[in-house]
């Protein structure tokens, strides 16, 4: 084998040999973390920690995943908002209609199915753990908290809030308008 370095193994120590000292002191291997996954900033059940977005999550689910989904990439937001709310308002209404209320819930898996690409997503671009289930599991189970969190992390971890946040227009009394008549000089006659 010419041309090629050939490996030669570290020397082998018996531990019966080795230092009783050198395992009392740290390496410098052992100080450095080791790369792994980022936490995520808020729980799955801390919905109630962001009351806007537990609310908006409560009310219009649809809305919050077309937030996300925007920022994640998705192009738009109403395009998002549509399929979201045909998945599971339009699917959940007809399975229950046509089976008489025993397939309610069953469809959720079609949302769920949707909806754990944005999650996986999210949690590439942030390098999150797979938390607390899988993402299909997740969104099957707590869809509601699922939107929710995935909303805070956006939040917490985009530098620019302003594409993030739900805004709530401000509404303004208009100023208080005074009525004044200019009397007119009186002629006298």
């Amino acid at each position: 084998m010419k041309g090629q370095s050939s490996y030669v193994p570290p020397r082998y120590i018996p531990l019966s040999h080795s230092d009783p000292e050198a395992a009392i002191v740290p390496s410098v291997v052992d100080l450095v973390p080791a790369p792994g996954p980022a936490q995520w900033t808020s729980g799955i059940c801390a919905c109630c920690d962001d009351m806007q977005s537990c609310c908006i999550g409560l009310l219009c689910p649809c809305y919050l995943f077309g937030k996300n989904a925007d920022f994640l990439g998705s192009g738009t937001l109403i395009g998002s908002c549509m399929t979201h709310f045909l998945l599971c308002g339009l699917v959940n209404s007809l399975c229950c209609l046509i089976s008489e209320g025993l397939l309610l819930g069953f469809p959720g898996c079609s949302v769920a199915c949707y909806s754990c690409g944005y999650r996986r997503a999210l949690r590439l671009k942030y390098n999150l753990p797979e938390a607390p289930c899988g993402d299909f599991v997740t969104h099957l189970c707590c869809h509601l908290c699922a939107l929710c969190q995935e909303y805070r992390e956006i939040r917490e971890r985009s530098g620019n809030n302003s594409s993030t946040d739900l805004t709530l227009a401000e509404i303004t009394a208009p100023p208080v308008q005074k009525m004044e008549t200019e009397s007119a000089p009186t002629q006298e006659k």
